[in-house]
């Protein structure tokens, strides 16, 4: 048996050297750079800056619905904006794929920002821009790290509802296929790790936990008084049928702070998402175990590796788009 064990773990790490071989670079791409703006749109910074504090102070959770769609954006044809996009007669939008529809949102808090910057700087400012440096100021201002965004994305024209159904991870997999998932966007394990790490902020839908709380949350679990306790209160918010759509933390110490609380949450077996407790309770999870114990022992490793691993992110660039793309004047509908 461990044998088997040991061989099949030889042919994952075989099939993650050959996905990420075949791996979505962006080499191709333009590079993007730090002063995209300098001179175009110098108050771009601010201008998000001052929406995003105000959206944030009224509701923390604004701040991971923000990096959520940043995230679902760049996952699918890279970050270029494509999961703004509203379906039309001629257009198939992303927002009602499987891993998005009744999930994602954040789009008005989007469109006040596009709307501020059409008024400072009209035609200028991209809406994947937009979505890459309002998801760095959401982390700042719930407590995360800071880091420097690149900028000069284009906007494409068209989106890829296929992709989505297919590209992003879902709550309920295991660990080889997330792996495989963000490898295959050019990501590391490292990075896997390190992204998940901002879980530490946002709301999970119950459909998307239910499995794991009436499955082996007892399995991974510590089993104490305090488990049992949380378990107990996550079974009233989301009972074996019906209210799919109730919610609970991720994060259930701090869960309108960002930090590194999220990686001891999976030491005591209490992930809320299976794809998240795979992670460290997994049986191929060897070096993702590692590194989950490495950030939830020093946070500030984790806040490094989450500042570089959001920029890796952040540079999946869709290489057409800076052939065919455009700066969308309104982030839901291409240009006419």
């Amino acid at each position: 048996m461990e044998l088997y064990s040991y061989l099949n773990s030889q042919c994952f790490m075989l099939l993650l050297c050959l996905i990420s071989i075949f791996s979505n670079g962006a080499s191709d791409s333009p590079p993007l750079t730090l002063d995209y703006y300098k001179s175009t749109c110098p108050t771009v910074f601010e201008i998000v800056w001052k929406e995003m504090e105000c959206a944030v102070l009224s509701d923390p959770r604004n701040a991971a619905l923000i990096v959520r769609l940043h995230t679902h954006d760049c996952f699918v044809q890279g970050c270029d904006g494509s999961v703004l996009l509203d379906d039309t007669i001629d257009l198939k939008g992303e927002k009602t794929a499987s891993e998005n529809v009744n999930s994602l949102t954040g789009f008005t808090l989007v469109d006040r920002i596009k709307s501020k910057l059409e008024s400072e700087c009209p035609g200028i400012v991209s809406c994947a821009d937009i979505l890459t440096i309002a998801a760095r100021d959401a982390v700042l201002l719930v407590g995360g790290p800071y880091w420097d965004v690149p900028l000069g994305r284009k906007d494409s024209r068209t989106a890829g509802y296929d992709l989505a159904n297919s590209n992003l991870p879902s709550a309920s997999e295991g660990l080889l296929s997330i792996l495989s998932k963000f490898i295959y966007q050019g990501l590391s394990v490292t990075d896997t790790v390190a992204l998940l790490g901002a879980h530490t902020i946002g709301m999970a839908r119950c459909v998307n936990f239910r499995a794991r709380i009436y499955g082996d949350f007892e399995t991974t679990s510590d089993k104490t008084p305090i488990s049992e306790t949380y378990l107990s209160n996550l079974k009233s918010i989301c009972p074996a049928t019906g209210g799919d759509n109730n919610i609970a933390a991720m994060d259930n110490v701090t869960p309108n702070l960002f930090d590194n609380s999220f990686y001891w949450t999976l030491i005591r077996g209490e992930g809320l998402l299976n794809s998240d407790q795979e992670l460290y309770s997994s049986v191929f999870g060897v070096e993702t175990r590692m590194l989950v114990k490495k950030y939830a022992e020093d946070p500030i490793a984790f806040f490094l590796q989450f500042s570089d691993s959001m920029v890796k992110m952040g540079n999946i660039t869709n290489t057409d788009s800076f052939v065919t793309g455009e700066v969308r004047r309104n982030c839901r509908f291409v240009n006419t």
